[in-house]
Parts: C-alpha cells; sequence; structure tokens
C-alpha cells in the first residue's frame, strides 16, 4: 500500500457536475440531485482501503449528524474493479448495507469524476458551501491507521461547522492521505 497526498483544489472552485449511479439503490444521480441545502461534503472512497475502513464510522456519524442542517455527504469510488474487484459495484452496495451509510455510495466506472476533482487517493474529501464552491479540501483528522491520535472528523466537523456558522474557510487545511486511486 502506498501512502499518497490529496491534490491541490482550490477553495472557491465550483464542484464539477457528475452523473453517476448509486450502487445502494442502482438508480443515477446527478450532484445537483444530491446536493445539501446548505453544503455538500464529497468523499472519494472505496472498500478496501485501511484508510477508509478506519474512518468508515465516523463518516456514518456525521453524515448522520450534519444531514439535519442540511449539510448532505456523497461518496463516490473511482477504483478500477478489473485489478480490484472487491471495489465493484456488487461489493460497494454490501458495505454501504453493513455499515447503514445514510449518503449515496456512487460508482465513477470511467473515472472522469476524480479526474475532474483531481481526487488522488482514499479517502480524499472535499466540503462545498450551497452554492457548490470548495470551502474545504483536507484530511478528516489527524487519525491514521496504528496511531494514537483520536478520530473525531475534527477537520471537517471545523470546515461544516464554520459553513453553517457563515465564517470564513478554516485556514489551515491539512492534505488527505491514503492508498491512491486504482487508475485504469
Amino acid at each position: 500500500m502506498a501512502l499518497t497526498e490529496s491534490n491541490e483544489f482550490k477553495l472557491g472552485t465550483k464542484a464539477p457536475d457528475f452523473n453517476l449511479i448509486n450502487t445502494i439503490d442502482d438508480k443515477e444521480y446527478t450532484l445537483h440531485q444530491l446536493k445539501g441545502s446548505k453544503g455538500t461534503v464529497i468523499m472519494f472512497i472505496c472498500n478496501h482501503c485501511p484508510f477508509v475502513i478506519h474512518v468508515n464510522s465516523e463518516l456514518v456519524k456525521m453524515a448522520n449528524e450534519f444531514q439535519k442542517n442540511g449539510i448532505n455527504f456523497i461518496a463516490i469510488s473511482s477504483n478500477e474493479i478489473e485489478n480490484y474487484p472487491q471495489d465493484a459495484p456488487k461489493f460497494m452496495k454490501e458495505v454501504a448495507e453493513n455499515l447503514n451509510y445514510p449518503f449515496p455510495y456512487l460508482f465513477d466506472e470511467t473515472q472522469e469524476v476524480a479526474q475532474a476533482y483531481d481526487a488522488a487517493c482514499t479517502p480524499d474529501f472535499y466540503v462545498f458551501d450551497a452554492d457548490l464552491k470548495a470551502i474545504y479540501h483536507g484530511q478528516l483528522d489527524d487519525s491514521r491507521p496504528g496511531n494514537s491520535a483520536p478520530l473525531n472528523g475534527q477537520d471537517i466537523r471545523n470546515a461544516i461547522n464554520n459553513l453553517l456558522e457563515g465564517e470564513e474557510p478554516v485556514k489551515n487545511q491539512k492534505p488527505s492521505m491514503g492508498c491512491g486511486i486504482k487508475w485504469k
């Protein structure tokens, strides 16, 4: 497993639109159908990455918490599935159901969405305001598999809370890190 950091994504950048299949209900959705009224968190994740597995419980907890406040969460897997069959849509659906994902889990088969966001790793997190302009791109928190930092979503929670309170975006945005996206 090669450790990969997220690429820079300029704050204020408009979220690239997409049209992807949600593996949970097998329906196609656009970003505009899924976005939150006050903000949107887009997460590039996958089934097998130990970094994603490590944070899954916090992702579910945060989504359940913030969706009540108009912040929607969207998970996308862009990994190629020929060499990584465990990331195929049928297994994505199983993971989502087993973990009770309260958000869609979309499959980016062409990898065009990951490229549009310049996503590099799993997990890779983006927070957008109500107008789908980027206000945060970085890590969930300092926790990693094997370290003792608490898994609490502090960095993204701060970004979302600043958005909800009308404050400026978080200044110190540390890159996310995890497994590199598996490109075709």
